[in-house]
């Protein structure tokens, strides 16, 4: 049987190996903390090579996802169908090995990594829905939703301000099955960290309520044998191991220095390297016994089958309950969401309401949460403003962790990172809320959502110019741009009650992408429409009002701006003018639909189209052409009464009528 040192040393040279092929990446935190993967992996992990997405597998998250030859090596070694093949074609196009882990590549992937700190946010995303899932669905003797979340990281991790903002929440939210290994090698990019990286980092973490184990030989496998246990045996605090490692550590002349963070040893310290660990065989070559050390593919089979058995009992000690947990984990919706939710539509129709599309989204949200017991909302330290909290949403707490609802604080990007890993989890839809002009903190979190297909439901209030005195830094411009142009996101910004129903059914129902609702502080006028009309409002645009013959003019208009459309419309067909408006609540949903319906909407031969929005003007003109106009804002709004801003800056009949008659000349 191989030793523990040799069967880590495999992971060294596979990674080694890789990056010389690639010519590229970053052997030094693979072979560092090589060590530390092995103890994991081979002595704890639960997890079944033959079944990736087994739902009580423990998760394990690389932070530092530079280091993905550390993740592509444990998955080969383990049994993971991630052939050699595979490794050897790290880096290069369509290979299942990406530079940095990739969701949806590589099996047993859990998240992609890169953008650093994000990961430990995943993580703890994947820490607390396992924790309330466990709360929701565990009975005594009837433990199904059972194990942790494991994550690596390092010191470029734990500068991202991220980190702070979840490590702090995992901590106060008591995620005591979340053990986060850090691998302290005191190197970055730049070389030694002492000159930008002084943070006392285990008395920041006893701070944040965590169990602290420092100075852990992160090369001594009985250290971290004993570290890891300890962790396990602490359920009510989190766990950081402080592991104190060497960079690159096998590699004779570069180890511990900077020189092997992000670039390939080169040929010479290769050989230098394979001579220094012992490791004679050539390059992606592993011998049986190191493979046969590795193979956990009969140990996860057993412990998915014991899973099952528990599974067995549980469904016959607690039917409904089991039932449920495997609809959710599944990630279907219950079998009358679609209908139920349709009749709501058509009661937001019929009650016409004028409200707040803030305030329909809550409305929304009573009639859809008594529907879906996975919903598991939240909102960054804005409940009263955003409106998230619907009639039994139920705080999550350490005590009290089978609540609906997580109270984020200030923590905008942290939020949006946690419901990443949330969803990624599987078992719940997550939501959570921000004034739309506070995306800017959570941004990327938002691409990560959209680059991995998962259908986090991202909730942006006052939206606009339109919430008045709190002024420019608070009045979102050019965000919707930002949201829009991002591939794989669907934006919907809502005119009334009922498209903001709509937009809330169409999140929910969506399982290919996330979904970014965006909703006014200022009431809205309800819209009529015919049953058509109603139908339409899910394909992202449709024709809410039209002229009486040929159009010779297309208004068009979301959110707010579709009540200004509808006037100036009026005043236009008063002048002789034959209008139609045109809702695009969203617009990649509209890009989507087929080319006789989009020709039908905004047919090619009316070229007059103005496009009427409180936001950036840039965006319009993929609809409207070089030749149209846009009604939008092209500076940064002021601070001033709603009324006397849409006024100042032209939102008014008056000047879209203007617009329009100039363009029609």
């Amino acid at each position: 049987m191989p030793s523990r040192t040799e069967l880590a040393n495999a992971i060294r040279a596979l990674s080694m190996d890789a990056v010389q092929q690639a010519n590229s990446g970053h052997p030094g935190a693979p072979m560092g903390m090589a060590d530390i993967a092995e103890v994991l992996w081979n002595d704890f992990l639960q997890h079944n090579p033959g079944n990736p997405d087994w739902p009580n597998r423990d998760r394990f998250v690389l932070s530092n996802g530079h280091g993905s030859m550390l993740i592509y090596s444990l998955l080969h070694l383990s049994g993971y169908d991630l052939p050699m093949a595979e490794l050897k074609n790290f880096r290069k196009l369509h290979s299942k090995t990406p530079g940095h882990p990739e969701y949806g590549y590589a099996p047993g992937v859990e998240t992609t990594t890169g953008p650093l700190g994000q990961g430990i946010a995943n993580a703890v995303g994947m820490a607390l829905a396992e924790k309330v899932l466990a709360a929701q669905f565990n009975r005594p003797g009837h433990e199904v939703v059972d194990h942790h979340t494991y994550a690596f990281t390092g010191d470029g991790c734990l500068m991202e301000g991220i980190s702070h903002e979840v490590c702090s929440l995992a901590g106060t939210l008591g995620l005591g099955k979340l053990v986060l290994f850090y691998d302290d090698n005191g190197i970055s990019i730049d070389g030694e960290v002492e000159g930008w990286f002084t943070d006392d980092t285990p008395a920041r973490f006893a701070a944040y309520g965590w169990q602290v184990l420092a100075n852990v030989d992160g090369h001594d496998p009985e250290a971290l044998t004993g570290a890891i246990e300890a962790a396990r045996a602490n359920d009510a605090q989190p766990t950081l191991i402080c592991c104190k490692t060497i960079i690159g550590k096998g590699s004779p002349n570069k180890q511990g220095t900077e020189a092997v963070h992000g670039a390939a040893l080169g040929a010479e310290e290769v050989a230098a390297t394979r001579q220094a660990l012992g490791w004679t065989h050539a390059p992606f070559e592993v011998p049986d016994d190191i493979y046969a050390g590795w193979n956990a593919a009969e140990r996860g089979a057993a412990l998915e089958a014991q899973w099952e058995q528990r599974m067995t009992a549980y469904a016959a000690a607690e039917p409904t309950l089991a039932a449920e947990l495997k609809r959710r984990l599944a990630g279907d919706l219950p079998a009358d969401f679609v209908e139920q939710a349709d009749a709501y539509i058509q009661q937001c129709q019929t009650d016409a309401a004028t409200i707040a599309s803030r305030k329909a989204s809550q409305n929304s949200l009573n009639a859809y949460g008594p529907l879906l017991p996975e919903l598991l909302g939240g909102s960054a330290d804005l409940a009263g403003s955003n409106l998230t909290l619907w009639s039994d949403s139920v705080g999550v707490t350490a005590a009290a962790p089978g609540g609906n609802y997580i109270y984020y604080g200030v923590r905008e990007f942290g939020m949006s990172a946690i419901m990443n890993g949330i969803t990624l989890h599987g078992g719940f839809k997550a939501y959570g809320a921000t004034f739309l002009m506070f995306m800017e903190y959570a941004r990327n979190a938002v691409r990560m959502a959209a680059l991995m297909k998962q259908p986090a439901i991202f909730v942006y209030t006052h939206d606009s110019i339109g919430l008045g005195e709190d002024g420019p830094t608070h009045q979102p411009v050019e965000q919707l741009t930002s949201l829009r142009s991002t591939p794989n996101l669907n934006t919907w910004r809502p005119c009334d009650a009922v498209e903001s129903a709509v937009s809330w059914k169409s999140a929910i129902t969506r399982s290919d992408g996330p979904s970014a609702l965006i909703f006014s502080r200022q009431a809205l006028p309800h819209q009529a429409r015919d049953g058509q009309q109603l139908d339409d409002i899910s394909r992202g645009a449709y024709v809410l009002s039209d002229a009486d013959g040929e159009p010779e003019l297309i208004l068009i208009a979301t959110g707010s701006e579709v009540g200004l459309a509808m006037d100036a419309a009026t005043a236009l067909r008063d002048n002789g003018r034959q209008v139609r408006v045109v809702s695009m609540p969203c617009a990649e949903v509209f890009c989507a639909q087929d080319a006789a319906y989009r020709e039908a909407v905004l047919p090619s031969q009316v070229l007059a189209r103005v496009a009427i929005e409180a936001a950036h003007e840039d965006y319009w003109y993929k609809f409207v052409g070089l030749d149209g106009r846009v009604v939008g804002m092209s500076t940064f709004g002021e601070s001033a009464p709603a009324g006397d801003l849409f006024a100042h800056f032209g939102f008014s009949v008056a000047a879209v009528v203007e617009t329009a008659e100039d363009i029609l000349l």
